[in-house]
This record gives C-alpha cells, sequence and structure tokens, in this order.
C-alpha cells in the first residue's frame, strides 16, 4: 500500500481522496491517503474525520514524515514546480495534477529533479484512462486507420468553480490561454501521446462573456513535428462537450464522451461502440501505486510531458503575438 499525502485538500483533491476510498466496502489496495495539507487544518477536520487523515498547514512536515511514501498535488498551479522539486529530493513519490506546470523550463526543472532523486513521477492525465480513449489508442496502433494524418480536438462547458471571481484560478497567471489549464490540456496530451511532439502554434484566445480576467473563448492550430496537423478548441462559455477525432489514410476514430467510440471507414461504413464507465481518478492513482511497486519512474513519458507544457504555454503567447510560435 502506497501511503500518500493530499496537498490541496479543495474540490478536485476531496475527489481524488474519494476515489480510493471513499466506498468502505471496495477501498483500493493499492494507495490510501493518510495525511492532507491544507491552508486552515480547522475547515477540514469533517474531510479528515471522513477519511482519517493527519491535517498539517506545513507541507515540509509531510515531507520530513518517513511514514508517507507520495505526495498527490492538487494547489495552485503556479506552485507545481517548486513542490515537485521539495519533494523529490524529500525522495516522495510525486502524482501531480494537471497542468504539470505553467512553462517548459519548470517543467525540465521538476523533471530533472524526479530523475535526480530516482522518484516515480506521474501526471493526472485522467481521461488516458476512459475506457474510449484506451480502446481508440489500441486501434490506432493496431493501425486499424492506417497512417495517422490528422487531429480535432475539443473541450468545453460552462464556467464552474474553476472560474469563479475570487477563485485562484480566476486569473491570467494561473489560467492562461482561457480554458487550456482547465480543459484543453487534456486534449493536447492526447494528441501528443498519438501523434508524438508539436513543433508549430497558432492561437486565438479572447475574452468574450467573462467577467473575470480569464479568456473563455480559445482555438488553435497545430503542427506536429512528424508533418501531422491538428485543430483545438475549448471554451468557458458554452455547454459541455468533450470530442477527440483522429483521421487516418484508412479511415478515422471519433470519441465522444468517455464511453462512446465512433469508426469510420473509407466506404463511409460508421460503427458506434459504446464503454461501460470507469472511475478514471482511482485508475490514474492505482497506475501510479503501480508504478512506484514495479520501479517505473514515469508513467508518462517526460518528453510528452514537457511537449504538453510547451504548447499550453504557446498558446497563450500566440494569442498575445497574433503570430506562429515554434516549439523547438
Amino acid at each position: 500500500m502506497l501511503r500518500a499525502a493530499l496537498c490541496g485538500a479543495g474540490h478536485w483533491g476531496t475527489r481524488l481522496i474519494e476515489s480510493v476510498q471513499g466506498n468502505s466496502g471496495n477501498k483500493s489496495t493499492k494507495l490510501g491517503f493518510v495525511a492532507a495539507v491544507t491552508r486552515n487544518p480547522a475547515d477540514k477536520r469533517a474531510l479528515a474525520e471522513r477519511f482519517g487523515l493527519t491535517l498539517t498547514d506545513s507541507y515540509c512536515q509531510v515531507l520530513a514524515d518517513r511514514a508517507i511514501d507520495a505526495v498527490v498535488l492538487a494547489t495552485p498551479h503556479s506552485q507545481h514546480a517548486d513542490e515537485i522539486v521539495a519533494a523529490a529530493k524529500a525522495g516522495k513519490h510525486v502524482f501531480c495534477e494537471k497542468p504539470f506546470t505553467l512553462t517548459r523550463g519548470d517543467a525540465q526543472a521538476a523533471i530533472a529533479a524526479c530523475q535526480a532523486a530516482g522518484v516515480t513521477l506521474q501526471v493526472g492525465f485522467n481521461r488516458r484512462y476512459a475506457p474510449a480513449y484506451v480502446d481508440m489508442t489500441r486501434r490506432i496502433k493496431a493501425s486499424e486507420i492506417g497512417v495517422v494524418r490528422h487531429i480535432e480536438g475539443q473541450f468545453s462547458g460552462p464556467p464552474s468553480y474553476q472560474t469563479e471571481p475570487g477563485n485562484w484560478r480566476s486569473n491570467q497567471i494561473e489560467s492562461p490561454g482561457g480554458a487550456m489549464t482547465a480543459r484543453g490540456v487534456h486534449v493536447v496530451d492526447s494528441m501528443v501521446h498519438i501523434a508524438g511532439p508539436v513543433a508549430t502554434v497558432f492561437a486565438f484566445s479572447e475574452r468574450q462573456q467573462h467577467a473575470i480576467d480569464v479568456d473563455d473563448t480559445t482555438a488553435c492550430l497545430l503542427r506536429f513535428a512528424n508533418g501531422i496537423t491538428g485543430t483545438l478548441g475549448t471554451l468557458h462559455a458554452t455547454s459541455q462537450f468533450y470530442r477527440i477525432h483522429v483521421f487516418g489514410s484508412q479511415g478515422a476514430l471519433e470519441m465522444r464522451g468517455e464511453t462512446e467510440l465512433l469508426t469510420s471507414d473509407l466506404a463511409g461504413n460508421v460503427q458506434r461502440i459504446a464503454y461501460d464507465a470507469v472511475d478514471k481518478e482511482r485508475a490514474e492513482l492505482e497506475a501510479f501505486a503501480d508504478a512506484v511497486a514495479s520501479g517505473v519512474k514515469f508513467v508518462i513519458a517526460p518528453e510528452e510531458i514537457v511537449n504538453t507544457v510547451a504548447v499550453t504555454e504557446a498558446v497563450a503567447a500566440s494569442a498575445r503575438s497574433g503570430q506562429a510560435v515554434t516549439i523547438g
């Protein structure tokens, strides 16, 4: 059992705890939370009592605790890099929520720290564990649609707790590129996982509806290093929608949501496949625990982590400049 400390016991941090120990009859045997770091421990007493957690406002205290094997970071984006480096130096395995960091340089430094310390690193791209995505990537690897030529992605939804006035996410520093850090980064991760590194980004990102200082409408053109092209849209100001559509030389695969996949061939035949839902958060946390147990240092390849951060950073830069951004 991997003994973990949660850092950031807010809305999403609570969801992560619930995924592995919220059901008394089906608790994970691979990972369990034993402590939580929060700014106001008194406010989280009910959470601590519900899950048997030790509360502290000191990250350093958690890092010094030999009874804790790993940290799970659900903290503000701008804090991730320093927290990852500190955890690695303390010998703690790291699970970090997305976005991994806000700059490519920070991502490289954080990964280097984990490599130097020999700890396992996982990034919270839970949608890699969606059943439709798992089957889609299996089919792509099996060359069912031939050579991949183009990918389209869309992940949008109405404003939520992530964009309420006063929330730490409600500013351009923590949420550059509109919904990129909340939603779009998931699509970028999928695209990089499928097509390899992105080389060029051209983006528009505007605030047309929000009253807060965060863009609500973002659209991008992407060119991958191997010549594959892509488009990405991510909006805060519309209905909930998630889609990844991969076009190949012999057909296409379209993932709609997490439990539906459409396959199509060159003759125009379309097949719709439905899957049972899974607990993605439990799946990603248990994959992290399995990696630690088997000595795997990176669940997601370091170059994919860095490129996804670089793309997210480039989206905001391109939108500001009105020019395409090349990722070296």
